[in-house]
């Protein structure tokens, strides 16, 4: 075994995942529909040790204990149960998305470490094998691992991976609002959704019919359609949060005057679209062309980023992972 290194990207989800079925395998109440994007990635590397013993974890230079060390050794546990070895791994890994802000910093982390992973303990490494694997460590981890459109099977643990689907080209101008992090984690808010709020059935049903028009716009090439559909999947989703006992509130005063201005752009005949994950922070969904405008607009309230559709998680240093289906 030998020291691997990976990189992978944070994504954004169009029709959004919120919810399980099964927390102890990650999956998802419904599918869900994002962009895997170009920019704020990670790069992780997995140094397998000699024999058992205590894995480490360092983020951004410095060492990482407690709950979020605990998390990575059982993702670590459940490569090595697979791979039939016990040697521990040390774990380096440098994020440029702010931490638990609704942007997706677990996607883009647990992709990087479930691809390095593999590579490390020698498990596959075809795009299905990956997504189901990294599913394990953060649900939406599973779309990371596939490039630019990725749709993620609810199914159960064999067919609940991403899979790429071809769609209208399109850019996402993030408007980050507040990068600290979020005073309710999402596996605790997404929990207390499904548990008390009046609404999530609701969810459940409407987001069921959203992502398969979703999809169908996507196979049209009708942005119109794709972003429509997913400003009010998002909103719909906030609604449930903010619905449960004792409420969530992740959206701020910043974050509505960012969804008002993407309004007014689209008044003034610009095709553009807003939409949020858990947190404060808003995403434009437009056209590649519109994306400085959009930028120019979103900048008076937030500090913004220009995305576009990036690549899947891959090894660093070693030709892209096969995209086929079938494992």
């Amino acid at each position: 075994m030998n020291a691997a290194t990976a990189v992978a990207h944070p994504n954004i989800a169009l029709v959004k995942y919120w919810g399980k079925q099964d927390e102890a395998l990650n999956l998802p109440a419904t599918g869900s529909l994002s962009l895997t994007l170009d920019v704020l990635p990670t790069v992780t590397t997995v140094t397998p040790g000699d024999g058992p013993g205590e894995d480490t974890f360092e983020l951004n230079g410095r060492p990482v204990t407690g709950a979020p060390l605990d998390r990575v050794r059982r993702f670590l546990d459940l490569v090595r149960a697979r791979a039939g070895v016990r040697d521990h791994a040390h774990v380096v890994s440098r994020n440029t998305v702010p931490t638990g802000a609704g942007l997706a910093s677990s996607a883009s982390g647990f992709a990087a470490l479930a691809t390095a992973a593999s590579a490390a303990y020698g498990l596959p490494l075809d795009v299905p094998s990956l997504s189901r694997l990294a599913r394990r460590g953060s649900g939406s981890a599973a779309r990371s691992v596939v490039p630019g459109l990725a749709v993620w099977h609810a199914g159960d643990d064999a067919t609940s991976f991403a899979e790429p689907v071809a769609g209208p080209a399109l850019a996402m101008v993030l408007a980050t609002v507040d990068a600290g992090p979020k005073p309710v984690p999402s596996r605790e808010a997404m929990r207390r959704t499904a548990a008390t709020s009046p609404y999530y059935p609701a969810w459940l049903a409407t987001t069921h019919d959203c992502l398969e028009q979703a999809v169908a716009a996507c196979a049209r090439g009708d942005l119109p359609r794709l972003g429509r559909l997913a400003e009010a999947n998002a909103l719909r989703m906030h609604a449930a949060i903010q619905a449960c006992d004792p409420p969530v509130r992740y959206l701020a005063p910043g974050s509505v005057r960012l969804f008002d201005r993407v309004a007014l752009l689209r008044a003034e005949g610009v095709d553009v679209w807003a939409t949020a994950d858990a947190g404060p922070n808003v995403v434009a969904v437009c056209r590649p062309e519109d994306a400085t405008r959009v930028a120019g607009a979103l900048a008076q309230d937030a500090a913004v980023t220009i995305a576009g559709a990036g690549p899947g998680a891959r090894l660093v240093g070693a030709p892209a992972i096969a995209s086929g289906i079938a494992s």
